[in-house]
């Protein structure tokens, strides 16, 4: 027997398996990317019902929608301690623990003030998740597969969002709304009870002086040894230039060398949400039942809206590592804002006569296509990658604080801007935020498609981080 055969074909099937291992974890973790999107997504459906229960006005309904922003907001910023001191892994049990609560207490609530109380914790959850989650996942991925195994996350948002527009059409009459936002503790528990048997990262491993635990990890989710070795060694040096400069602080974050990064990042973050696409989601039914579609009708253009988002980053996760972060995103970004003109045209000057109501859903089908399919796809992703390992954990926490804090902005005011400026002028408005996250894009963000998180880091010690900068080097 030809042993070099069996010892190849041996390395393939440990290569298959430790691949699926990986592809795996990543699911198990990304489960909480569909509860944020349920949680964030199902208010569209049921906000119907409880601005009728509790008889709530515009502003009302807005206090409401926008809670769990909040609550995002404060998630972000506070897990990020957590995810140091106990880990990714173990921060991720909390979250799942905080969504059960939530969920639950959001479901029994006996008023209005209540119900938005409740979903501040519950987007204590929310925002916990999406500073840890997408980290713990690219901390553990190979670089070639990373971008894919992030974007998990993504395509488990679209779930939630989907299931959620799901339950608004199928079961508006069927469930009230309590039994559509509680539902969704059954998903939290398995993201409890599967997080308890998942890996550490590697990356924090070595931070706390268990080297050896990072290789025995690794050793389950690579191809060889030697690219075990190999990564151990590059995590441990980045560490170690990392102890020089003394312990993280929040203030680091406007170092020099660092700037560049955050700067990206924190722009990236700002401009996934500014572009509107939380306002569609959360705010279709409502414009559209302004614009005198009935609930029937505006509850099915939110179904679209939720198909498009879902297939769209499903899309982007299987091109993302073969076409890049920045580049997707300069491609897809005009067009969105094209969409954006053209929706707001459509209500603006009344076009399309008897066609008016198919116009204006191919307009938002067109816009979400766009947007979700570009830097909706990225805005997780980047802020996983673009940041130094020492002060990872503070920049991913003030990533995802600024993506909820601009989704807060955005979600908090899309009714009240509607009002002053109708649905149309509304549009223009963030059709003009989508061209300024182009140019931002094209100017502020590198490409790190195929690069580990250690090469990204040393482009800002070495000064090529700014993508013309790494251009005018390469060339």
């Amino acid at each position: 027997m030809d042993t070099s055969k069996v010892n190849s074909v041996s390395i393939d099937l440990n290569s298959k398996a430790a691949s699926w291992r990986m592809t795996l974890v990543a699911m198990l973790a990304a489960i909480s990317g569909g509860l944020y999107g349920y949680d964030t997504g199902i208010i569209s459906g049921a906000l119907l019902q409880i601005s009728t229960e509790f008889q709530l006005d515009a502003q009302a309904q807005e206090i409401v929608a926008a809670a769990i922003l909040l609550g995002a907001v404060i998630g972000a910023l506070a897990s990020s301690r957590f995810s140091v001191s106990i880990g990714r892994r173990r921060t991720i049990i909390a979250v799942a623990i905080l969504y059960v609560v939530g969920v639950l207490a959001s479901a029994v609530s006996r008023g209005a003030w209540e119900l938005a109380l409740s979903r501040v914790f519950l987007g204590i959850a929310v925002g916990a998740c999406t500073q840890v989650v997408p980290t713990y996942i690219a901390e553990l991925a190979p670089a070639d597969r990373r971008g894919r195994l992030v974007t998990f996350f993504n395509v488990s948002i679209g779930v939630g969002i989907l299931l959620a527009a799901i339950v608004g059409v199928v079961l508006q009459n069927d469930w009230t709304w309590r039994w559509m936002i509680g539902v969704a503790a059954i998903p939290a528990f398995l993201l409890f009870v599967g997080m308890l048997f998942a890996p550490f990262s590697p990356r924090w491993l070595v931070e706390q002086g268990r080297a050896d635990e990072a290789h025995d990890t690794l050793m389950r989710i690579r191809d060889s040894e030697s690219q075990v070795r190999r990564e151990v060694t590059q995590i441990e040096k980045v560490l170690d230039r990392s102890k020089e400069r003394g312990a993280s602080r929040w203030r680091d974050l406007g170092a020099k060398w660092l700037r560049p990064a955050v700067i990206a990042g924190l722009g990236v973050a700002a401009f996934t949400q500014l572009s509107g696409i939380e306002m569609m989601i959360y705010y279709t039914p409502t414009f559209l039942t302004q614009a005198g579609f009935g609930h029937s009708s505006a509850l099915l253009a939110a179904l679209g809206v939720a198909i498009t988002y879902l297939l769209m980053t499903l899309l982007g996760k299987l091109v993302v590592d073969h076409v890049g972060r920045r580049t997707l995103t300069l491609w897809m970004m005009p067009f969105a804002a094209v969409a954006l003109v053209l929706l707001g045209a459509v209500f603006h000057f009344h076009l399309g006569g008897d066609h008016r109501g198919a116009l204006v859903v191919a307009c938002l089908i067109a816009f979400m296509v766009f947007n979700s399919g570009g830097i909706q796809v990225i805005g997780w992703l980047v802020g996983s990658e673009i940041y130094p390992l020492r002060i990872r954990d503070r920049a991913t926490g003030a990533h995802a604080a600024m993506l909820w804090g601009s989704n807060l902005l955005l979600t908090g005011t899309a009714l009240s801007m509607t009002h002053w400026l109708g649905v149309g002028g509304a549009m223009w408005v963030y059709a003009g935020l989508n061209a300024l996250g182009f140019l931002f894009v094209f100017v502020c963000l590198p490409e790190t498609k195929g690069r580990s998180l250690e090469e990204v880091e040393e482009s800002l010690h070495d000064g090529t981080f700014l993508p013309l900068k790494s251009e005018t080097r390469a060339a």
